[in-house]
């Protein structure tokens, strides 16, 4: 069995309105995978945010007041 030429090459030639419904359809295929990329990511990151914060929230203790330093009510009474 030997390859031909229309085997490999379409003889007839595809409409402009064809091969423009051809890219579009290309064109939305990849955008629509980018976005759902894109969606995957940001809910991967937001959850990873979220158990850092949980994380942080857990681990560190309230904040300790702060005592007025001797220097200045020493200076004062002066």
């Amino acid at each position: 069995m030997t390859a031909t030429k229309g085997e490999f090459f379409n003889p007839a030639k595809l409409s402009s309105r064809d091969k423009a419904e051809a890219t579009d359809h290309t064109a939305r295929a990849i955008i629509a995978a980018e976005a759902s990329a894109r969606d995957k990511k940001t809910e991967k990151l937001r959850a990873l945010r979220l158990q850092q914060a949980a994380e942080e929230a857990e681990a560190s203790p309230p904040p300790a007041k702060k005592r007025r330093s001797t220097e200045k009510v020493a200076k004062r009474r002066s």
